[in-house]
């Protein structure tokens, strides 16, 4: 039986772990890959790789292309493959699309160039831009919105025109980190692009955002607690089943590993570390290594991280069972 393809679930955005001396380490990650497929049943049915969480821009462009072999060789055959995309022009940014596609990849996450945060963009760039290398890679597209206050984001008309003129376009992850602004854009795109997925990205306030009523999430905290993740979808995403205090219940048991991550604030590359470092006191990673330029924790970051699993109600997770 073919795998469904799925744009409407809960997208751990992985970590990548690494050896002492930088390299990728493979047999960990095939390991980490195993512990996540089998949350399959509970509402993770596809993963990223090669997201800011995967450390998707100190990896090299051979490097993310391996990462996505080996996330299609582990979990290929049921969950769906999507591989970020992050580059500075558009030629570039198919040559890319396409590795991702050769390497087994189902989809992309198409990040905006990043050189349109320093100095914004023409108003038909984006749309140029995720048009160009849809027809140019031929493969299904999630966009990655960026938030409300950059010079990067996509107003949500531009959002609409894309979804309705593109036809690989099938999913938005929306991070717009404004609430006003997200629930009024949210509504908008469920009422003019009925069929497109709509999933939340944002990791420091996931439950809050699910209150729209969305189809998933994309969230590399889904990679480090998915416990947590899935047990609070499955209320968010059978309202019918399930109560308002028991969504409070969910939200108050992320919160403080939230916290300890984030802080209170969107993911950052220190975030990013920190997220790693949860996955090595949880003994999922042996080590919380990441690429510079992010700086390794010191002991009272770790001891902050440390407190949220414990407030969490977080523990070890044995992982001889996927090895």
């Amino acid at each position: 039986m073919a795998k469904q393809v799925t744009f409407k679930t809960i997208f751990p955005a992985i970590s990548v772990p690494l050896n002492d001396d930088y390299s990728i380490n493979e047999k960990e990650l095939r390991v980490y890959l195993r512990w996540l497929k089998s949350f399959y049943d509970k509402g993770i049915q596809g993963l990223v790789a090669n997201g800011h969480t995967g450390e998707i821009t100190g990896l090299t462009r051979a490097e993310r292309k391996r990462v996505v072999e080996i996330c299609a060789e582990e979990c290929g055959d049921k969950m769906t493959i999507i591989s970020g995309v992050n580059c500075e022009n558009t030629q570039e940014s198919i040559e890319m699309a396409r590795e991702a596609k050769e390497a087994g990849a189902d989809g992309i996450l198409l990040m905006p160039p990043h050189m349109w945060l320093r100095f914004g963009m023409n108003p038909n760039a984006p749309f140029e831009y995720i048009k160009d290398v849809a027809d140019g890679a031929d493969i299904d597209i999630i966009i990655h919105l960026y938030p409300a206050t950059s010079k990067a984001f996509y107003p949500v008309e531009t959002l609409i025109k894309m979804c309705n003129e593109i036809p690989h376009v099938k999913c938005i992850k929306v991070g717009t980190r404004v609430t006003a602004i997200y629930e009024h854009d949210v509504r908008e795109l469920s009422k003019h692009c009925p069929d497109i997925s709509l999933i939340t990205c944002h990791d420091e306030t996931l439950c809050v955002t699910w209150f729209t009523g969305m189809d998933g999430a994309l969230i590399g905290f889904a990679g480090c607690v998915p416990e947590l993740i899935t047990g609070a979808w499955e209320v968010f995403s059978h309202p019918e089943k399930h109560t308002l205090k028991e969504a409070q219940e969910w939200s108050n048991k992320i919160y403080p590993i939230s916290q300890a991550i984030y802080g209170g604030g969107q993911p950052s590359g220190e975030a990013h570390a920190r997220l790693k470092e949860t996955l090595a006191q949880r003994g999922i990673f042996k080590s919380a290594l990441m690429r510079k330029p992010v700086l390794p924790l010191d002991q009272e970051e770790k001891d902050w991280v440390a407190e949220g699993i414990k407030l969490s109600g977080l523990g070890k997770v044995d992982m001889s069972k996927y090895e």
